[in-house]
């Protein structure tokens, strides 16, 4: 979606700075939040959390 120009107003859709701009963004799947580094994120705070978790129970 980040590389999404809008015909209306040239713009990047992620930008959503016209109606039709807007109208796309909300059309976009539910799960389209969660980006390849927010997953990377999760994944790395889950690790240092498991890692926290099993120091403590020592």
């Amino acid at each position: 979606m980040t590389d999404l120009v809008c015909a209306a107003c040239s713009r990047p859709v992620t930008e959503g700075r016209c109606p039709t701009c807007r109208a796309s963004r909300l059309q976009q799947s539910p799960g389209s939040w969660l980006t390849p580094e927010l997953l990377v994120l999760l994944i790395a705070a889950a690790a240092v959390l498991s890692l926290v978790v099993s120091h403590l129970a020592r």
